[in-house]
């Protein structure tokens, strides 16, 4: 099988417009604080576009179909808890976050918890950001194999290098103009890939006939794999590094809870898109790998419709690195390299940032290579920030609870505990998102019992 020259010329087309505009935007990123934040303001529904865009990329779209290959519909549910996430983020943090003035979690924690518990934040975010981007480079890679008749290996090597080339070159003011590019492609792609599947099984009646009436099911993935996806998926949207430097882009708390809205509102009909072209893949390819459900579509279309979808996986791939990349580069420059400069953004600044975000977008590139189930991998990066979103929420409505030393103990404990709870297979059916949820809610509750006791002891004590 030769690859198709017609749909691989017209995705590099693509991605070269991509390019074209990182490169005339660069002008504006001379310094690394106008590389990190864009250098002005932003209207809601582009902002909006742009954390819808962050939020689904390849691992989200190929994840989501291969769960529903499997499950069915179900599977929307790990996109509709991020839907969820931004209404109540929209409601509790967005214009606090904005009215705070940091554009780095790290940063916001570092206001009620003071510098170590910013140094383990920014430690725990770039982990989680690291693994997202793992989990992207995978179902980018699967799908770039398909269209090139590679390897998945190459691919994900060339996806992971040509990824980080693009990212490096216009900072945040490109990520934000070519992300809403992105969401558009991917929008036009998943609708596409819905009308083509629903077309070839003959049709949304025919569609039921042929695969079991559970995979039309709201709950065959199982509530409780649906209340952890909720756990992670709201605890990555309150306090994951990109959406934080997204809504300071705006012009104040207002703009910032209207974009929010706007991304909820974008994320449904992608969330069920996604699992409908899993659940035709399961109606057309019976007995495929799961993973490859989205690819063996895409492998029976024509070239245009083809180049529509790819385009769009595309799009999720580069859009989702660039914020992954870019805000990882911000915690290591912001947290622990310009506080040891102690000057103003310079030349060794920029250099600085930009070499960073070259290192964080090839670093995930092996570890890709050997990514098992990319939905699963995708939500333990989303479980980890669980435990920072508990600590925003307390850092906002219950600054004293807890003590910074609490927080500190809670970020690193959960760090080394979901992860083992993860690679030990989630024991007895518990979801590592509950492991990372409860962790800070008991450190810091066993730390404010401990004070109340202690202040008790000295009232009781003195005279």
């Amino acid at each position: 099988m030769q690859p198709n020259w017609i749909v691989l010329s017209l995705t590099l087309a693509y991605m070269a417009a991509m390019g074209l505009i990182s490169f005339s935007v660069r002008r504006h990123a001379r310094s690394a604080g106008s590389f990190t934040s864009g250098g002005t303001r932003y209207p809601a529904f582009l902002i909006g576009f742009l954390l819808m865009s962050e939020f689904i990329g390849t691992a989200t779209s190929v994840g989501t179909t291969q769960t529903a290959y499997r499950v069915g519909v179900s599977a929307a549910w790990n996109v509709l808890a991020l839907a969820v996430g931004f209404v109540l983020y929209a409601i509790l943090l967005a214009p606090r976050f904005k009215e705070l003035g940091e554009n780095t979690i790290s940063g916001a924690l570092a206001k009620a918890y003071g510098r170590p518990t910013k140094l383990a934040t920014s430690v725990i975010m770039i982990f989680a950001l690291q693994i997202v981007a793992v989990s992207t480079y995978a179902g980018g890679g699967t799908i770039l194999a398909g269209l090139l008749n590679v390897d998945r290996t190459s691919a994900i090597v060339i996806t992971g290098i040509v990824a980080t080339l693009y990212v490096s070159v216009g900072g945040m003011r490109s990520v934000i103009y070519t992300n809403v590019l992105h969401a558009v492609v991917k929008y036009l792609g998943i609708l596409a890939a819905v009308a083509f599947g629903l077309s070839q099984v003959g049709g949304f009646d025919n569609l039921r006939a042929h695969v079991p009436e559970a995979m039309f099911a709201v709950d065959t993935v199982g509530w409780s794999q649906i209340f952890a996806w909720m756990v992670a998926g709201i605890g990555a949207v309150f306090s994951t590094q990109y959406v934080i430097q997204a809504i300071n882009t705006v012009q104040d708390g207002r703009t910032a809870r209207q974009a929010s809205f706007y991304c909820a509102f974008l994320l449904v009909p992608f969330g069920i898109g996604a699992a409908l072209v899993g659940v035709c893949a399961a109606a057309l390819l019976p007995g495929i790998p799961a993973i490859q459900a989205l690819p063996g579509l895409i492998a029976r279309m024509d070239d245009l419709l083809a180049a529509i979808v790819v385009a769009g996986l595309a799009g999720s791939l580069f859009g989702t690195i660039s914020a992954l990349s870019i805000g990882a580069a911000t915690l290591l420059f912001k947290d622990f390299y310009h506080p040891r400069r102690r000057s103003e953004d310079g030349t060794s600044s920029l250099r600085f940032v930009r070499s960073m975000t070259v290192l964080v977008g090839l670093i995930p590139i092996p570890l890709a290579i050997f990514a098992p189930d990319i939905l699963k991998v995708t939500f333990l990066a989303k479980s980890l920030r669980a435990t920072l979103a508990v600590l925003v929420i307390f850092a906002f409505y219950a600054p004293r609870f807890g003590t910074p030393r609490a927080a500190v103990v809670s970020i690193l404990v959960s760090l080394v505990l979901t992860i083992g709870w993860f690679l030990a297979g989630d024991p007895g059916g518990i979801d590592n998102a509950y492991v990372a949820l409860v962790i800070p809610l008991a450190v810091m509750g066993t730390a404010e019992l401990r004070k109340r006791t202690t202040l008790r002891n000295e009232q009781v004590a003195a005279p």
